[in-house]
């Protein structure tokens, strides 16, 4: 499969399904592009226990400059990119933000967590009852909507407050569906943290950016 989609954005990491927006992927069977929305994703996911092939974990050949360690996220694909070196990466299927909460640009790995804590926002807990009962910080574990393990992006000492984190909605991956940060599925956040290192470059690119030609 391969799909087309709108990088949408990020600015607090957690939304509800009804909020996301819908994506395509190819269909080989009809050669056609068909709609993968929530509710598509959940039935794909009950069916076939996974995410389609093309989310799952893999390396593939990816030209760059960048240095191996380097992190590359392509919302228009739903990918995120694990720089090996040689022209080689490991790809990752992910989950982004809905419309309106784009942004692109280039930050590092502050610190990582095992197990984070999430503490809504306020905004969020405003807007949201489920989330105003987490006001003071939910606990980790596996109902936390920020999974296994976040590893948080800063630019200099700042904190963002973007996050590329796990989540206890594996179905959710392959969708604009987050009203923050990119979300994984818990195994392959849990790979990615053990490999990525604090102070790695992060490189967020613009909706249309032409991978082909490099980064």
């Amino acid at each position: 499969m391969r799909r087309r989609t709108f990088l949408a954005g990020l600015a607090a990491c957690v939304a509800s399904a009804g909020a996301a927006r819908a994506t395509e992927i190819f269909d080989p069977q009809t050669r056609t592009w068909v709609p993968y929305d929530p509710q598509r994703a959940a039935q794909y996911y009950r069916m076939h226990g996974s995410v389609p092939a093309d989310f799952t974990r893999q390396v593939v050949t990816f030209r760059t400059a960048e240095v191996p360690g380097t992190v590359v996220i392509d919302g228009n694909q739903h990918f995120l990119y694990f720089v090996l070196g040689g022209f080689q990466a490991i790809r990752y299927g992910i989950g982004v933000g809905r419309e309106g909460f784009g942004w692109a640009g280039i930050v590092q790995v502050g610190r990582k967590q095992e197990w984070p804590t999430w503490t809504p926002p306020p905004e969020m807990v405003e807007r949201d009852p489920k989330a105003a009962q987490w006001a003071n910080g939910m606990p980790g574990g596996p109902e936390n909507p920020l999974g296994a393990r976040a590893i948080y992006l800063y630019e200099g000492t700042r904190d963002t407050i973007y996050r590329i984190h796990g989540t206890n909605e594996p179905w959710s991956i392959g969708l604009d569906i987050s009203s923050g940060c990119i979300r994984m599925n818990n195994d392959d956040v849990v790979d990615l943290y053990d490999r990525v290192e604090v102070g790695a470059k992060v490189i967020v690119l613009m909706q249309g950016a032409a991978l082909y030609r490099g980064v």
